[in-house]
């Protein structure tokens, strides 16, 4: 975030620089760094960026902080002998609470308006972490993957970086007070103590950083414990400047700045999504950005050439209006996408960029500064922040309050067989009361016919919809042996599968209760039963835990020695072939089939039945999205399965079918005449674009026993 405008050091207090009077107070410099800095994330924010690393520029953002704070709490230091909390937090609260504020309320009214009715509640809850400078944490907890390009992310998704900053200024304070008091009792100097206590804090950051970036990548981007080490670089940097620069010459200064700049441009060009983020890979913007700072420091006079650069007008303004551009930038592009439903085009993206700084120079000029200047008394100030929390709590309400007014809709009755005369080809209903359901739902689609009322489950309650696994969810190891179903069953069934195959657990509930097995469900998220070495979910390398949870899988049939299993799953990502990493679609896809081979002759020994159930079509679009539109009806969610997903299915088919054993295909309860209703009968099928909806699974207990040979028809 580039919440604070202040300078480490003036570069000139009065005069002019080539004509130019100087800001009092300002390193023009810095505000070039900021000005390049939130360009290059708008630019990837808009698609528009021909570099994949332009989220590394929001880590200059904390380095520049670290480093400015540092200082300005350090001449207080020297000047008042300590640190005055109060007047530090009122600071920080004219300066961040007015803008946040003001964005926060805007894009709550955006989201209510022009968002789909589950993004919009959503949105009016992530808006009170916000408030409390949390975001970090909810998409944290959420497992946010910040990355994500198939799933809706949150208009204030942008917030948790004002979130880690925030409660990094928790403690730096804090820590400053402390080396003052700790220079008091010993009589040394107070900036010696912060460095060996702030050069502790920033090495244990960085150290679990590097750790949390491979064993948990999704917390790791938002956590501030991942992050604290690159303001602690900025603030070491602040600390240690004078020195470092005292021989330096303009020229000396000038490649210095100029190194640091080119080490941030090829950490924008070489760093991709799936690096270990921020980790160790975070060290060449952060290191680029402190030698930039470094630079600038302690400087009189005519700055030396890439400062005037970095200085120049245009970068002076947009650095100036930085905060407001970051906090403006994410929700006009979010919004603007999610309500048209695609990616703006080259024309929509300009207009969104010209909304983005016209409503930045607005926040600027009539927020931003007036409340900069507010001549209000410290403890005064302070008020901004329960009034602030004030706000945004009856903001969210309000507008959680009308996005539930305007999901009631008109009494639309369930899709029955009976309200359909055939299929949506015109096709004569099967006999399979399962798959006419979805002949019939499909036709009722493709007729435009209202959505359904009563909704299994409700939108609001897709994205938390997941089978429940309890003591037999398997994260990380040690894993441990976990029967469901009928625990007193004489028969048993294991089922081996990822996330894909989790959710078809409460359909093998139904059907182990009913036929009386004994279940195991041995499933791992992102975690493929077929042997391959897949690609770890975020990095480049292989997932070993998989591999590892695979082999404990296949001991634990051995031992079990169950009646049937059911072999089910999607592709990864990529996978390893002879050490090599391969992302290609059709390499992945041949080497599933021999993957799916291969775990089929490995559990066949140990195994009574085995059986292959293939993979539920994948969905092209949200059905929370399509169905929580305003005015959408069931034909607005209509699909056409994914070729590439299907492609996978045919492979297991054409495995099983080689090694003679069963073949269950499930498309038939999803799609009919090449469509997909997302809704079936009066429940949603799918709880985002590849996994079913508990609901459903549940339904579709019965059709896939029978599938199986298990559960007869009475």
């Amino acid at each position: 975030m580039p919440p604070s405008q202040h300078s480490a050091r003036p570069s000139r207090t009065h005069g002019r620089e080539g004509g130019r009077p100087q800001r009092r107070g300002f390193r023009d410099d810095i505000q070039g760094v900021r000005a390049l800095a939130v360009l290059a994330i708008m630019l990837y924010h808009a698609g528009l960026s021909p570099y994949p690393g332009g989220f590394v520029t929001l880590d200059v953002f904390f380095v520049v902080s670290g480093f400015l704070i540092t200082h300005l709490l350090l001449k207080e230091v020297d000047r008042d002998g300590s640190v005055s909390l109060v007047t530090f937090y009122a600071r920080r609260a004219r300066r961040i609470l007015p803008a946040a504020s003001v964005v926060t309320i805007a894009t709550l009214a955006a989201s209510a308006i022009w968002l789909g009715v589950v993004e919009a509640k959503d949105a009016a809850t992530d808006a009170l972490w916000t408030a409390f400078f949390a975001a970090n944490i909810r998409f944290a907890s959420e497992q946010t993957d910040y990355f994500a390009q198939d799933t809706a992310a949150s208009p204030f998704q942008h917030f948790w970086s004002l979130a880690v900053e925030e409660q990094f200024y928790l403690a730096l304070p804090l820590l400053v007070v402390l080396a003052a008091w700790w220079a008091s009792r010993r009589a040394g100097s107070v900036r010696a103590r912060a460095a060996v206590v702030l050069g502790t804090m920033t090495a244990a950051s960085l150290a679990w950083s590097v750790h949390a970036s491979t064993t948990s990548p999704e917390t790791a981007y938002f956590s501030t414990f991942t992050r604290t080490w690159e303001f602690g670089i900025g603030a070491l940097l602040a600390i240690v400047a004078p020195w470092l620069v005292r021989a330096l010459g303009a020229r000396d200064r000038s490649l210095l700045a100029a190194t640091g700049l080119a080490a941030i441009v090829v950490a924008c060009f070489t760093t991709t999504e799936e690096a270990a983020f921020p980790g160790y890979v975070a060290l060449l913007p952060v290191l680029g950005t402190g030698a930039v700072m470094v630079a600038g420091a302690e400087w009189s006079g005519r700055p030396p050439l890439v400062q005037r650069m970095l200085g120049i007008a245009p970068l002076r303004w947009v650095g100036d209006a930085s905060y407001s551009l970051y906090l403006w930038h994410w929700p006009v592009f979010l919004i603007a996408t999610q309500h048209v439903g695609r990616d703006l085009s080259l024309r929509g993206t300009a207009a969104a960029v010209l909304v983005t700084f016209a409503l930045s120079w607005a926040t600027y000029r009539f927020v931003e500064t007036p409340f900069r200047t507010l001549s209000w008394t410290p403890r005064r100030t302070l008020r901004l922040y329960p009034a602030s929390v004030g706000l945004v709590l009856a903001a969210s309400l309000v507008a959680g309050a009308a996005v539930e007014r305007s999901m009631v809709h008109d009494d639309a009755p369930p899709i029955t067989v009976a309200s359909q005369d055939e299929g949506p080809t015109g096709e004569r209903l099967s006999d399979d009361p399962a798959v006419a359901l979805v002949q019939a739902s499909a036709r009722a689609a493709k007729d435009g016919e209202p959505i359904p009322s009563d909704l299994q489950p409700g939108l609001l309650d897709l994205k938390g919809d997941k089978a429940e696994l309890g003591e037999c969810d398997y994260g990380a190891a040690p894993w441990t042996l976990c029967r469901r179903g009928d625990t007193d069953g004489e028969r048993t069934i294991v089922l081996l599968g990822n996330s894909h195959g989790r959710h078809w657990v409460p359909a093998f509930e139904r059907i182990a209760e009913r036929a009386g097995y004994r279940a195991y469900y041995l499933v791992k998220s992102a975690c493929t039963p077929a042997r391959v070495v897949s690609l770890h979910p975020r990095l480049d390398e292989p997932f070993d835990e998989c591999t590892d949870f695979n082999r404990w899988a296949l001991n634990r049939v051995a031992k079990l020695k169950p009646d049937l299993v059911v072999v089910t799953g999607s592709a990864p990502r990529g996978v390893v072939v002879d050490g090599e990493v391969v992302k290609d679609r059709g390499e992945i896809l041949d080497a599933m089939g021999r993957g799916f081979a291969d775990v089929i002759d490995e559990v066949r020994p140990h195994a009574g039945q085995v059986a292959v159930l293939g993979d539920a079509p994948k969905r092209q679009r949200e059905p929370a999205d399509c169905l929580g539109r305003r005015g959408a009806t069931l034909q607005d969610c209509l699909d056409e399965p994914v070729d590439s997903a299907r492609q996978v299915t045919l492979a297991a088919r054409d495995a099983a079918q080689d090694a003679g054993v069963d073949w269950v295909d499930p498309q038939r309860w999803f799609c009919a005449g090449g469509v997909c209703p997302a809704v079936v009968g009066a429940t949603i099928t799918m709880r985002d674009l590849g996994h079913l909806t508990t609901a459903y699974s549940d339904q579709l207990g019965e059709p896939l026993g029978r599938a199986l040979g298990v559960w007869d028809r009475d």
